[in-house]
């Protein structure tokens, strides 16, 4: 699932997985990623690797909504991503499916984009990949035509026109507005036979997807039964996969441990199955002991680290845990309240309250727009203000009382709302908790189920504050503004927040981010983008907290697996190493 397309489902499932941090050796920075690394030569031929996932994804069109990590997970291993991240989160052109690809310089216009295709890059059907195949899924995702469901994701309406170059392996791709993160289109890419009508479109792309380009093809794919098996791609033109076949099983948290010792899995995400486990060794949908949970889920790590014969791998995820300020809703309203509650948050401290009982490094976050390796990171806390959030309040009104600052005969207490079932949001909320009340801020923690986490507050702004996690993303001038674009009024002249849950934003911060994807030079983008984060710390929209883990078990002999943090796969090195 791209991280530009944050739906509801996609947001529920990082309220499910909200264990955060990582370790790594100096204990000063989180670990970009911690794969099982092998020369090619050290890995055998054959076998079939066996690969936890929640389910056996309903579509594979990561572009619909009702994609989730687990489709971008399949299609990753089916079809051409132009670009890949590396560890920190940089794009490279892949060679399998681009020879290079090259823009106009900044303040040249039109921006026109050149791919020159890999000449042997082919579908499994045979029809080599084309201009066609870009023209169609720009049309499917330009927002043009509202019949394709999609969140259209940014980008692509900045396109106006996409054509055959100088020969059938050269396209060109020619841009309304210079369009910074261009890299991130047409990744992944379908045949234009999956996205040139609304019909093909919106269909689940599942059992009768079969048309690849990736090392991988479709063998089996049966929801029902949770097992969707991946063969090699008899027309693959790259690397040889040393993987026969992958079979990619549904496997719920809850019983991925039991899995992995009984030998029946070799690759498991286990950050679900840590943070959410219970006692007796079964996941939790609402424990009622708060203590009890946090003691289950350090026994569920420390059987995760102990499992024989597998590796539990660990690197910081690309997202990250945050408060969001409701900006509508009661003493929030006013901007110093908000600042003050910013400014009262010790963002170490709560780091080391959720993350050092489960043995892992205590990294606080400081940037709303890029992780801590991201090249560019800073910490822009500062904007929020030097003064203390007491005086922050004082001058406000709310003065310090026996139990809580009030004002006008009202306390100044807040609901806090974090995902039911989390031992790690229960570790977080109380640090919250604690850290507030210092500054006379009453907060109550209010558990609610996930399932109804968006819906029915996120969506709604019942809440004062909430306690959730972002994806990151290699992209953010493109991917990250609707988190922070100020609400515009809609046709009842109610004003529409899109996925901006805090409610509030200015003209500036939308303005920066503007230019900032218009901007083609990488120093001047970062310059931008640190001016909206500091803009957004001065708002108080939110805090942002820790960056979020990968927790990966891979069995020993594995090669090619583990936590990639920003990376991904690159399955045709997947396979068992060889005299393991």
């Amino acid at each position: 699932m791209r991280a530009n397309q944050v739906t509801a489902a996609a947001l529920a499932l990082l309220l499910t997985t909200a264990l955060a941090g990582c370790s790594d050796d100096s204990g000063s920075a989180a670990t970009a990623y911690d794969v099982t690394a092998a020369n090619r030569a050290d890995v055998r031929d054959g076998g079939t690797l066996r690969w936890a996932v929640d389910a056996v994804p309903a579509t594979l069109n990561v572009f619909q909504p009702e994609a989730t990590d687990d489709s971008g997970l399949l299609a990753r291993a089916l079809l051409p991503s132009l670009f890949r991240l590396d560890g920190h989160a940089r794009p490279d052109a892949d060679p399998d499916y681009l020879v290079e690809a090259e823009s106009t310089p900044a303040g040249q216009t039109p921006q026109t984009v050149t791919y020159r295709l890999n000449p042997k890059a082919v579908w499994s059907d045979g029809t080599p990949i084309s201009a066609a195949d870009f023209t169609a899924q720009w049309h499917a995702l330009s927002g043009a035509d509202p019949a394709y469901h999609s969140d259209h994701p940014a980008g692509y309406a900045a396109i106006t026109a996409v054509a055959q170059g100088a020969d059938a392996h050269e396209v060109k791709v020619t841009f309304k507005q210079a369009y910074a993160p261009w890299r991130s289109l047409f990744s992944p890419l379908y045949p234009a036979a999956a996205t040139s009508t609304p019909a093909a479109f919106n269909q689940p792309l599942a059992d009768s997807f079969r048309t690849s380009a990736g090392p991988f093809t479709i063998r089996e794919y049966d929801r029902t039964g949770g097992k969707a098996t991946l063969a090699r791609n008899p027309r693959w033109w790259g690397d040889a996969p040393k993987a026969e076949a992958i079979d990619f099983l549904a496997t719920p948290a809850a019983n991925r441990l039991d899995a992995l010792d009984q030998g029946k899995l070799d690759v498991a995400a286990l950050t679900t199955s840590v943070d959410r486990a219970a006692p007796g060794g079964v996941v939790a949908a609402a424990p009622p002991d708060a203590a009890a949970m946090v003691e289950a889920s350090v026994h569920a790590l420390k059987r995760a680290e102990s499992l024989p014969g597998l590796t539990l791998h660990r690197a910081a995820a690309p997202a990250f845990t945050q408060l969001t300020l409701n900006a509508t809703r009661g003493p929030l309203t006013d901007l110093a309240v908000r600042r003050a509650v910013a400014r009262a948050v010790d963002r170490q401290r709560i780091a080391t309250a959720a993350l050092s009982p489960l043995g892992l490094s205590a990294v606080p976050l400081g940037n709303h727009l890029l992780m801590t390796d991201q090249e560019g990171y800073q910490d822009n806390s500062g904007a929020v203000g030097g003064e203390a959030a007491g005086k922050m309040l004082d001058e406000a009104g709310w003065k310090a009382g026996a139990a809580a600052r009030t004002k006008d005969g009202k306390d100044l207490s807040l609901a806090l709302l974090i995902p039911d079932g989390s031992a790690t949001a229960r570790r977080t909320a109380d640090a919250l908790t604690a850290n507030l009340a210092e500054a006379g801020i009453t907060v109550h923690s209010q558990p609610v189920a996930v399932g109804s986490f968006v819906k029915d507050h996120l969506a709604t702004g019942d809440y004062d504050l909430a306690l959730f996690s972002w994806p990151a993303t290699g992209y953010p001038a493109g991917d990250e503004r609707a988190l922070y674009a100020k609400p515009q009024p809609g046709p009842d002249g109610l004003p529409v927040i899109g996925r901006n849950y805090a409610r509030t934003g200015t003209e500036e911060i939308d303005h920066l981010f503007d230019r900032a994807a218009a901007e083609l030079d990488p120093a001047a983008q970062h310059r931008l983008l640190q001016q909206a984060d500091a803009r957004i710390w001065q708002l108080a929209h939110s805090v942002p907290l820790f960056q979020r883990p990968d927790l990966v078990a891979v069995r020993n002999n594995v090669a090619g697996a583990g936590a990639y943090g920003f990376t991904s796969p690159r399955f045709q090195d997947l396979g068992f190493r060889k005299g393991a």
